[in-house]
């Protein structure tokens, strides 16, 4: 089995690699060009996987790439990813999170549409909650141009999949964080920041809304759903979550309780981190991917804290 996965030096990108090296599966990845090229996550597994340059602005990059190397399964994990930057550079995000998807989908419309395809949706999609937990039945109400980028995103792999009998499977992952996650995300500023300040690096750590409320799961075990969705007979979309939610404040009472620092002699609120317009709660409801996939998450929130915690303290502490 070969495998194509835009956005493979990112978090999901690096485990569903190594996930799939596992399954004994040959692994392309695709790269955008660029001058100062990051390869840290996949550093371990670069030596195992082709990457090859192409971009999702570009459609006959797309088209190429999917033309030589003709993957059974396409994962599309590409992304503007990160909600706060959406607002300041909200076309860019349109481009890549709607217009992308829809250039992967039509490339492989043109070159096999046997190929199985699985889209990155979002739980940013229901934004303003219209009922808790969330369900793959919930209407959508995104609260941000990622969110609304996403929407397109989801609603544009529904389309091919009904209008071309495409194999194109949507997955609305809720929050899911890793020691891999990017430090511009609230999870890893939390983790780097209490570590930071444990090893006398940082006195301080500033952050938005600490009453914002997520279902935050281990990115390791996300991908796993994702290759779980291409296996079955029939596309559809899935909700991935723990099913549980927590604040932001717990995270930050996890976190710096797990190095014997009270977080309120340390954390300030700073408003140029609270969004626009903000996300309260997000609550997913897993039970269609349990049925359906026979996916469960084995880490739980607490594990997942200190996991996060002290791979940034062994990165800080001096060799």
């Amino acid at each position: 089995m070969r495998a194509l996965i835009t956005g493979i030096t990112g978090q999901d990108g690096s485990y569903l690699a190594e996930f799939l090296l596992e399954k004994g599966y040959e692994v392309v990845g695709m790269v955008r060009r660029s001058s100062t090229e990051s390869f840290e996550r996949i550093n371990h597994i670069k030596d195992r996987i082709t990457l090859v340059q192409a971009d999702l602005l570009d459609q006959l990059s797309i088209i190429n790439i999917i033309d030589q190397h003709r993957p059974d399964e396409v994962y599309n994990l590409a992304a503007q990813s990160f909600v706060p930057a959406s607002w300041r550079q909200p076309v860019l995000t349109g481009e890549f999170d709607a217009l992308g998807v829809t250039k992967m989908l039509e490339a492989i419309k043109l070159v096999d549409k046997k190929i199985k395809f699985y889209q990155a949706s979002s739980s940013e999609m229901f934004g303003k909650v219209q009922e808790v937990p969330q369900t793959e039945k919930t209407p959508f109400y995104p609260r941000s141009p990622y969110g609304i980028a996403k929407v397109y995103g989801h609603w544009i792999t529904v389309n091919y999949r009904e209008s071309y009998g495409i194999h194109a499977s949507s997955g609305i992952l809720f929050n899911h964080e890793s020691p891999r996650r990017g430090r511009e995300f609230v999870t890893r500023k939390i983790s780097y920041g209490a570590a930071r300040i444990k090893l006398g690096l940082a006195d301080k750590l500033s952050l938005g809304n600490l009453d914002a409320k997520r279902d935050w799961g281990f990115a390791g075990d996300y991908v796993r759903a994702m290759w779980l969705m291409l296996q079955q007979n029939e596309p559809d979309n899935f909700v991935i979550a723990t099913g549980e939610t927590h604040s932001v404040e717990e995270f930050v009472t996890l976190a710096f309780g797990h190095l014997g620092l009270d977080y309120k002699k340390y954390v300030v609120t700073d408003p140029r981190f609270v969004r626009p317009a903000e996300v309260d709660l997000l609550q997913g409801d897993p039970t269609y991917a349990r049925d359906k996939l026979g996916w469960e998450p084995t880490v739980t929130f607490q594990e997942l804290v200190k996991m996060m915690v002290d791979a940034d303290i062994r990165r800080l502490s001096p060799k």
